[in-house]
């Protein structure tokens, strides 16, 4: 037992709907309505009030009955769509919220990264700001010292390090905030959607940094919807759904079932209600799918045949030039490639309203076998307006040959590398010499 860092048996929590919703609170605020429940408990009976909640009328158990055991040094990913109950299980693990049953036990320093930015008091400066989540991690100054010039050149704030938090950019304080947890060497580390927030080159700064702490030997449970880079950062995977855990394992293999259950995204997705689809006031997606030869949605791929990814989008407001885009990224979460609609007929043209499907054949023998994620997006031109942009829509499986007729040829080991194309090869043969 010396080797485990996080344990949980038969975590429970429980809501009440329909009567006042406590809101989320960071640790300092804990910190003080601990201080402040014995004066407020004072003041209602003074005036006569019940200190409970009223009017309670339906209960919800957020998480039921949730066990598992994490060891010192692994990372783990922590899966399943909204509402599955992944941040409810950090904030118990980080002790931001009580469970209503169960036990879960930390063993080592824990630092959060919940909600970025809420550590923060928007009254100091990015330098105290520091120097107070590193205190209340228990580290001791000289430790926050070595590591203070890395976090401020990590988060690009350096004229702004001794200026009050509440004068930062949005961004900057997502920058401050990631570098700050990714620093202070807490000893497990427990990171939700951190890599949703920020520019698209700060999120790779943020995912380069977190392989580097996932190989430190540090304990880490990460919570993401980007499935490539759960599969990239994450040995290991535990898959939640409707608060119960429901798959733990290798995660390719979790990743895998979550995709082809219907829980996650699968070979084709439909969004029925046009005010809940992804989209803005231009243009809406409906539908995202993968085809095979047939025509018919497959998320397994003959590595030899060609495949289409078609997108299904409504143009609510005519006279806009758009941009349907889709994104092909590999498991370890590498861009493979990005496909730009070039269809000749609409390209540079200004579409009216109405209903359209866009349709990119990718030739076979152009992929590497493996897991592929597609993120579909959208954006006018002329001005550059994005619409949608819904990561890891779709995905597939690609599946190579042992037939001997793609580019594995008569060799049946493991063949790296990002694509995997049928080459046409000659071979001279000089039987006396050249």
């Amino acid at each position: 037992m010396n080797n485990v860092a996080i344990e949980v048996a038969g975590i429970g929590k429980k809501y009440h709907i329909g009567g006042l919703q406590a809101k989320y609170q960071t640790f300092r605020e804990t910190l003080t309505s601990a201080v402040m429940a014995p004066v407020r408990r004072a003041r209602d009976l003074l005036r006569g009030q019940s200190s409970g909640a009223s009017d309670l009328h339906e209960e919800i158990w957020a998480l039921k009955d949730i066990s598992f055991t994490v060891n010192h040094g692994e990372v783990v990913g922590l899966i399943g769509r909204n509402g599955a109950g992944k941040s409810t299980l950090l904030k118990v693990l980080s002790r931001i919220t009580e469970p209503t049953e169960g036990i879960a036990r930390i063993h080592g320093r824990v630092g959060s990264l919940l909600e970025v930015g809420t550590g923060f008091h928007p009254e100091l400066t990015g330098r105290e700001n520091v120097y107070l989540n590193g205190a209340i991690l228990g580290m001791k100054r000289s430790e926050i010292d070595s590591a203070f010039d890395e976090i401020v050149a990590f988060a690009e704030v350096e004229k702004f390090i001794d200026t009050p938090v509440k004068h930062y950019s949005s961004g900057m304080r997502v920058r401050l905030a990631f570098a700050v947890a990714a620093h202070l060497n807490p000893e497990i580390l427990l990171v939700d959607e951190v890599l949703s927030v920020g520019d698209a080159r700060f999120q790779r700064k943020c995912l380069n940094k977190m392989e580097d702490v996932s190989h430190g030997g540090r304990t880490v449970i990460f919570v993401s919807h980007n499935m490539a880079s759960v599969t990239r950062l994450c040995p290991r995977a535990i898959l939640l759904e409707q608060g119960q855990v429901v798959a733990d394992g290798l995660s390719h293999k979790v990743v895998a079932s979550y995709m082809q259950s219907g829980l996650g995204t699968t070979a084709a997705r439909e969004w029925t209600n046009l005010h809940t689809a992804p989209g803005g006031s231009i243009a809406r997606l409906r539908g995202v799918s993968v085809r095979g030869e047939s025509g018919e949605p497959t998320d397994a791929i003959d590595i030899r045949y060609p495949f289409t990814v078609e997108m299904e989008y409504d143009v609510l407001e005519p006279g806009y030039k758009l941009l349907p885009h889709f994104h092909f990224v590999n498991e370890e979460g590498i861009k493979l490639f990005i496909a730009n609609d070039l269809d000749p007929e609409w390209r540079g043209r200004e579409r009216p309203s109405g209903r359209y499907i866009s349709k990119a054949e990718v030739p076979g023998n152009l992929l590497a076998e493996g897991m592929v994620f597609v993120q579909v997006s959208m954006m006018t031109l002329e001005p550059i307006i994005q619409q949608f942009l819904e990561p890891d829509a779709v995905a597939f499986h690609v599946v190579d040959s042992l037939e001997g007729d793609s580019a594995r040829g008569d060799y049946a080991g493991t063949m790296p590398g990002l694509v995997r194309p049928l080459l046409e090869w000659n071979t001279q043969y000089y039987p006396n010499g050249k």
